[in-house]
């Protein structure tokens, strides 16, 4: 704890805090733990196996094929800032954190989930350029424009997640040192604040609805206009595959933002629910989206489907 400047019980201000997660159902932690733990493990395997088919089958190193291996990565980053403190919370209790650690947990909570959806745009440009200009797309769409393309996915992502963090770390929190969640999302860490947090509260929001609404549109526009190229295209099997791919990818993108702003939706209307049920809401829309994207992508996608088959063959047969 640190002294601060005020009088009377704001004289404080936490620096050290302990995540209590699913506060109302602490003595069925253990059970808790299961299901989490299971999740855990299956996010982790199925985004990592796909990741590695990837990586290792040079059929699969096509651009689109790269960007769908990057969403893997990202699954995989956000899962591992999310869920080991939480399952080490539920089990032995080890759930102290500094403010320092709660914060940088912030700042990569709401990096990935915002790089989930810059790399959807990505794709989203992907599939526009293969579908709209196929001629030239081998042109357009190289090493070095994917690089800077994913550079500035990262840049903007860090331009909307900055300032939050930043902000919050300029609060002084005196309320409690109990935050009654598995991770340090922003509301849970502010619930605790004694200072003003109204500029905090218009930032995020400003940002979060300016940020979808810009992904949104630009998603809107491209699909559509592939959509209906995709229509003029007079080979039967190429509209086909068009329409499967983009398909797939419409499904994630459903799966991406349905499950946020639902949440979000649902967290605000439900501001009086008790803790447990705002612990549930988040983890539905953070662990949901990365549990279905391997599914989507290893059922629907033909050449990952395939290739992850032939990888698996291969190594049995060495046993």
């Amino acid at each position: 704890m640190t002294a601060g400047s005020s009088n009377g019980t704001a004289n404080t201000s936490y620096t050290d805090f302990l995540l209590l997660p699913f506060p109302g159902l602490q003595e069925s932690r253990y059970l808790l733990a299961i299901p989490f733990f299971s999740l855990f493990v299956f996010i982790a395997t199925a985004n990592s196996v796909l990741l590695y088919t990837v990586r290792v089958e040079a059929s699969l190193h096509s651009p689109m094929y790269l960007l769908i291996a990057l969403l893997f990565a990202v699954n995989i980053c956000g899962t591992a800032t999310i869920l080991p403190q939480m399952l080490l919370s539920l089990l032995f209790h080890a759930s102290h954190i500094s403010l320092a650690g709660c914060l940088v947990q912030m700042f990569f909570l709401y990096f990935t989930t915002g790089l989930d959806c810059n790399i959807l745009l990505m794709m989203a440009l992907d599939r526009y350029i293969a579908v709209c200009y196929p001629l030239r797309y081998t042109d357009i769409v190289t090493t070095r424009f994917l690089i800077l393309l994913t550079l500035a996915s990262f840049i903007c992502t860090l331009s909307v997640v900055g300032p939050v963090v930043i902000l919050a770390s300029q609060v002084r929190f005196c309320r409690s040192s109990i935050i009654s969640h598995f991770a340090c999302e922003h509301m849970a860490l502010m619930r605790l604040s004694c200072s003003d947090i109204s500029v905090n509260k218009k930032v995020g929001i400003t940002l979060r609805c300016i940020y979808n609404i810009i992904n949104l549109s630009f998603l809107l526009a491209s699909y559509s206009k592939i959509i209906h190229t995709a229509l003029k295209i007079s080979s039967g099997n190429a509209r086909h595959k068009a329409f499967h791919t983009c398909g797939t990818h419409l499904i994630i993108i459903f799966v991406c933002y349905s499950s946020r702003l639902s949440s979000s939706i649902v967290f605000r209307v439900a501001k009086s629910a008790s803790a447990d049920v705002h612990n549930l809401i988040s983890a539905v829309y953070l662990l949901f989206p990365w549990a279905v994207y391997p599914i989507v992508y290893g059922v629907r996608t033909k050449e990952i489907r395939d290739n992850f088959l032939k990888l698996f063959r291969r190594k049995v047969s060495r046993f």
